[in-house]
């Protein structure tokens, strides 16, 4: 059973003092289902272990990511809306551990404590910021750059940064890529190719190391350096050989 004491909010909530109590942990195996449009969600849940994609299923068929949701994030949000027809799933990534709270428990915990009513929507609005930017990038920007913030973005998110500003990331097909940017495998894979020989990123089946400081120059961002301070210029990409992804464990 699960412990009683309380389970602190996502981490970039840390200077809130929210806390929910926490739940039974339920276990969902690599390709299992969550909830879909014929099992809608009624609970929000916290990724313990592992990781979940959310996406939604068009009237084609055609499978559309909103996010990949890592250890310490929260999803299922759509469940407050207690909609009679959703066209959003959940399915876990990989072995996964989640907790869930039901809404009407949720409820019940904003009532008796105000900020974790406030922690829960600074989460949301920052989640709606965050798509409210993809949205702009997908009407304004070519997939090329489009795939170049997605990299950036998951090797914030998923990374390990290692020796002279590479990331190191699980990896990531490039069916779900495509499906994260809006295109097809096929061209994922013709700009992947490409942001390899520019020595942007390097990959193999087992990892993805992506050099973010890189991407943010041809982006014509400012670089950032370890301290989360922006840089004046850009340090010349290190080279990775093939040797060192092929010996990688």
């Amino acid at each position: 059973m699960a412990s009683s004491a309380a389970l602190p909010l996502q981490q970039q909530l840390e200077s809130q003092p929210a806390h929910l109590p926490c739940s039974l942990i339920v276990e969902y195996r690599k390709g299992q289902t969550i909830y879909d449009q014929h099992r809608r969600s009624t609970s929000l849940y916290l990724v313990v272990e592992g990781s979940v994609k959310v996406s939604r299923i068009a009237e084609d068929g055609r499978e559309a990511i909103i996010e990949m949701y890592q250890p310490d994030e929260f999803f299922g949000e759509s469940a407050f809306l207690n909609l009679d027809q959703c066209s959003e799933q959940a399915t876990a990534h990989s072995n996964t551990k989640l907790m869930a709270w039901t809404t009407s428990a949720l409820e019940e915990i904003a009532m008796q404590s105000p900020c974790v009513a406030m922690a829960l929507s600074q989460i949301l609005v920052r989640r709606i910021v965050s798509l409210t930017e993809r949205l702009e990038s997908f009407n304004m920007e070519s997939i090329a750059r489009r795939l170049a913030r997605s990299l950036i973005r998951f090797s914030e998110r998923q990374g390990t940064p290692e020796e002279h500003g590479w990331v190191r990331m699980p990896p990531l097909t490039h069916e779900l890529l495509g499906q994260y940017v809006g295109t097809h495998r096929e061209i994922v894979s013709v700009y992947m190719s490409q942001f390899r020989r520019q020595g942007f990123l390097q990959y193999s089946r087992k990892i993805i190391l992506v050099h973010p400081e890189s991407f943010r120059t041809w982006l014509g961002q400012k670089p950032v350096s370890s301290d989360g301070r922006t840089r004046k210029r850009a340090a010349k990409t290190p080279r990775v050989s093939p040797r060192a992804i092929s010996s990688t464990p």
